[in-house]
């Protein structure tokens, strides 16, 4: 049975859901070709159900691939990019594809939030039937839950890509921080929606975007401890400096806007300054300015 892989790699319905979404199929449309329920689907793809090697392999058939090219979209624990049509280009930032429902969710929960926002609202703000909605999500939850998965595809990815045009630990750092600052520049609604909206996440979805939110934390943390490790940065506080740069970066939502005198790449080089300065201090537990 594949699960919860080693290391806290996401599970593998992560690729099946992307594989799904990319054919164009809805979850009881692949339910029904595979000879499952809509929820036994559901919790496939959520990680809440072992899968096996025939199930796997059902499923494969159906979208059209095989289980090795279903399985490759999670090579070392990455969501599939929901932009993967930049060509990996971790600072360019097109329109998200997404389709119109989900489009008109994200506006109304920055707008009013989630609990404000009912599903007869969405639909006259989008211009649809509510039996339209409920057609492409079974409730207001799952739209919350579609929005998180692609604000962390599209930030865990953008961190990958960019991390690998390090030549050196610093600049591993450097180009994580890079990259967070830039999503939550260019992303703002869906950062926004990030932060303040787990809250609304009932406890399964909670714990399984929680720990996609950590992920993207450890690969902060393990580049901080090679470049202290190897001498290219030096602090007494890693673990609380990786945090305050990791809140200074998922506060920008909060403050920065397109419109405003600095550009999204400004602030971003700016932020990497920020945070290699805070990584630069020697401080230990024996420097009474450290206890200040």
């Amino acid at each position: 049975m594949f699960g919860i892989a080693e290391h806290g790699t996401p599970p593998v319905g992560m690729a099946v859901r992307a594989a799904r979404r990319q054919a164009g199929l809805s979850l009881r449309s692949l339910a029904a070709q595979i000879g499952v329920s809509p929820a036994t689907l559901s919790a496939i793809e959520n990680g809440r159900t072992g899968l096996s090697v025939q199930r796997l392999q059902q499923i494969a058939t159906a979208l059209g691939s095989t289980p090795a090219r279903l399985l490759s979209r999670e090579v070392a624990g990455r969501p599939v990019p929901a932009n993967a049509h930049t060509g990996g280009q971790w600072r360019c930032f097109p329109p998200l594809t997404v389709d119109p429902v989900l489009r008109g969710a994200i506006d109304a929960f920055v707008e009013t939030g989630y609990h404000g926002t009912s599903m007869r609202m969405l639909a006259g703000r989008i211009g649809v039937s509510v039996p339209g909605i409920y057609h492409h999500y079974a409730d207001k939850q799952q739209l919350l839950v579609r929005i998180l998965d692609v604000t962390m595809s599209e930030l865990t990815w953008r961190i990958e890509a960019a991390r690998q045009e390090a030549t050196d630990s610093r600049q591993e750092v450097a180009l994580i921080v890079e990259a967070l600052a830039l999503f939550h520049t260019h992303h703002r609604k869906l950062a926004f929606i990030g932060a303040s909206e787990m809250r609304s996440l009932e406890p399964p979805n909670r714990r399984r975007i929680t720990h996609l939110r950590d992920h993207v934390q450890y690969i902060l943390d393990d580049a901080i401890d090679r470049a202290l490790a190897d001498g290219t940065l030096h602090t007494g506080e890693p673990r609380a400096a990786a945090r305050a740069i990791a809140t200074m970066c998922t506060s920008l939502p909060q403050w920065f806007r397109a419109e405003g005198p600095r550009s999204a790449e400004d602030i971003a080089g700016a932020y990497v300054g920020f945070a290699l300065a805070m990584l630069t201090n020697p401080t230990t537990e024996s420097d009474p300015k450290s206890r200040d």
